[in-house]
């Protein structure tokens, strides 16, 4: 006996037609590539970005195979300024504007405070909030300039719930929450929208490992 089956993947309806999107940790598998396959589905010119270099070369072939495609990547580590501010300069080389940026770079863990040492803490504050922040920071820049955009910031249920073991990513997510609310308030004026997301967990192949 077979338990309840997902429902019919949805087809595209242009719903992103002729706009461009840049996302984080966007190779391999998991939330951010499929962001963006449903990007490139909606019709979105994408730019995608991740630290890994292969993975990323295979998403983007992968994507890049759909239908009416325009798939660009870009290596990228989020807790390098220099290398967030490239990517935002690379999109705005290969598609004049940028549209959408999707924030979803991410590093969890799992050690209780009273072990955990100090390069984990940064570690996932590094990636997880100050990443977000840099992704913010090189999207508004141009954003603000066309009074136009949107900026997606991939948080977590445990922004708001607690969890053993969860400490350092729940204050990240929380962080991540905060930065959002109030960088919505400052883009308001110029039209430009800022939204978080609060998944739960997303089960996909390297998750599973761990």
């Amino acid at each position: 006996m077979t338990g309840p089956q997902p429902p019919p993947y949805p087809k595209g309806y242009d719903l992103l037609a002729g706009k461009t999107a840049v996302i984080t940790a966007a190779a391999g598998s998991g939330i951010g590539f499929a962001t963006a396959k449903r990007f490139v589905e909606e019709g979105a010119a994408v730019m995608l970005s991740d630290h890994h270099p292969r993975r990323l070369s295979e998403a983007a072939e992968k994507l890049a195979a759909l239908p009416g495609a325009v798939v660009h990547s870009v290596h990228c580590d989020v807790t390098v300024e220099a290398d967030v501010s490239g990517l935002a300069a690379a999109a705005l080389e290969a598609f004049g504007q940028i549209d959408i940026w999707v924030n979803n770079a991410g590093l969890g863990g799992d050690e209780p405070v009273v072990t955990m040492s100090d390069a984990a803490w940064r570690r996932v504050l590094d990636v997880t909030l100050t990443g977000t922040f840099y992704g913010v920071r090189a999207a508004l820049a141009s954003m603000l300039q066309h009074r136009a955009g949107v900026i997606i910031n991939n948080a977590s249920v445990l922004g708001w719930r607690a969890q053993k073991g969860q400490a350092h990513y729940a204050a990240a997510k929380a962080g991540v929450m905060a930065l959002t609310r109030c960088a919505a308030l400052e883009a308001a004026d110029a039209g430009v929208r800022i939204n978080a997301v609060a998944p739960s967990i997303a089960m996909h192949p390297h998750l599973a490992k761990v």
